[in-house]
């Protein structure tokens, strides 16, 4: 019997539970009528918002209980002056309608109302908080000269506590010590606010440097790929022109070719230089080069980034290599995927890239294009057959440890090849590895993450 009762005891009773929950539901409220109301107050202009403070503390100063409420320095013998007394309240509140543009003249308005008022020995007023509120917009809001308004300040509370101990004030003089140093407290926390104003405003700005130099960046890689490729394989094909003149039909095709390689050149340039324009309209209404829908998105099941590149698609990029008289095998390993974006367009730059330097430095030579399929990383390689198995200038414009071969007499590379392909590799936390093989040749590898669910 004594265990039930305990157990009972214990237990929350449905009213008890009920109410419970309408307190949490309360809360919730409040809560949520606090961000709304804080969010609101934040969203309007600042000039708008100091004018309303002047009117709220104003109003607060004549109504009761809060009408007797404030500051008194010196606690001298109240004096009444009704009108007098209003005058200098409304002295004290007013000048907060412009704390924030103009906080000397703040500071100077609502301190003399203030030094007035207290040495007058009028009656307590809600107004009297006006001076601290001054005191905070001067250190928060004052952008030059706020060295200069120590002195002023300071000898201004000196005469102040001056004419109230001439007027019998029954202070003591550490009294006023620390009452000024109250005062300096308020003003050093309007300071240190302003400060965290200042470091945040210049965080926005790096972030925003740093996110425009990257996206210069990327937009730079995205170019190189794109010029590089294309006028590569129209310079192959048009330099091969010559040698086909006797017969007509192949004449006809190498032409047609060149046609639309600069065609999808345009179409992707086009591309790019819509999001260089940063409109996003280019880039959200435009379609992929080659015919293809951008690589991933659709297959992701979700809206692609509208800053993201239009890619092609491996097999037209495989086939459009070789309609240039590159051979290009095509191996594709396991199951494939929906790639992430990021990793999608990757690999098909990486590819891009690699047969392009395929194209320039070991052209007519048999190229391999190998692509595994895994369900957290795609292992990618592009290798090229050496001429005789001896290893020579292969799909790549530089060694991995950045020494540049010696150029080709028809083809000089522009350094940024396996550079740019390192760097968006390592980006996706991948490995990179370039250069030639034992066997003759040059291959590029990666291993590219995908984060196991696409």
């Amino acid at each position: 019997m004594r265990r039930e009762s305990t157990d009972s005891a214990r237990s929350p009773g449905p009213d008890e539970t009920a109410g419970t929950r309408r307190a949490a539901r309360m809360e919730a409220v409040c809560a949520g009528w606090w961000r709304t109301g804080t969010a609101w107050w934040q969203g309007r202009p600042r000039a708008a918002r100091d004018r309303e403070l002047a009117f709220v503390l104003t109003v607060l100063s004549f109504a009761e209980p809060l009408a007797g409420v404030g500051a008194r320095f010196g606690d001298l013998p109240t004096r009444h002056a009704p009108v007098l007394a209003v005058l200098l309240a409304l002295g004290q509140t007013l000048p907060l309608a412009v704390r924030a543009d103009r906080p000397a003249l703040c500071l100077t308005l609502v301190g003399l109302a203030f030094g007035v008022h207290q040495s007058l020995g009028l009656p307590q007023t809600f107004a009297s908080m006006g001076l601290y509120l001054a005191l905070y917009s001067v250190g928060a809001h004052a952008e030059r000269g706020r060295r200069l308004l120590v002195m002023p300040a300071v000898a201004a509370y000196a005469a102040l506590s001056v004419v109230l101990h001439a007027r019998g004030a029954p202070l003591p003089p550490q009294d006023y010590v620390v009452i000024g140093l109250v005062l300096a407290a308020v003003w050093g926390g309007g300071a240190v606010v302003r400060g965290r104003r200042t470091a945040e405003a210049e965080r926005r700005r790096l972030v925003a440097v740093a996110a425009t130099a990257t996206e210069r960046s990327r937009l730079a890689r995205e170019l190189h790929d794109v010029v590089t490729h294309h006028v590569t394989a129209m310079v192959v094909q048009s330099d091969a022109a010559p040698f086909l003149m006797a017969s007509p039909e192949r004449v006809t095709e190498a032409l047609a070719a060149i046609s639309g390689t600069g065609r999808r050149a345009l179409a992707e340039l086009r591309y790019l230089l819509g999001v260089l324009e940063a409109t996003g309209e280019s880039a959200a209404n435009g379609s992929a080069p080659g015919g293809s829908a951008p690589g991933g998105s659709a297959a992701n099941g979700s809206a692609p980034d509208s800053r993201a590149p239009a890619r092609g698609d491996l097999r037209d990029l495989i086939e459009q290599t070789r309609r240039g008289g590159q051979p290009v095998d095509l191996i594709e390993e396991g199951k494939r995927l929906p790639l992430p974006i990021g990793a999608d367009l990757t690999v098909y730059r990486l590819v891009q890239e690699s047969l392009t330097n395929a194209v320039k430095y070991a052209s007519g030579r048999p190229t391999r294009v190998t692509v595994g399929y895994g369900h957290e990383h795609v292992d990618i390689e592009v290798a090229n057959d050496g001429p005789d198995g001896h290893a020579r200038q292969g799909i790549g414009d530089a060694h991995d440890d950045g020494r540049h071969p010696a150029p080709g007499p028809r083809h000089v590379s522009g350094g940024r090849g396996l550079g740019g392909l390192r760097e968006r590799v390592r980006m996706l936390g991948g490995d990179f590895t370039a250069g030639p093989r034992t066997d003759g040749g040059f291959s590029v590898r990666a291993c590219i993450p995908t984060g196991g669910d696409a």
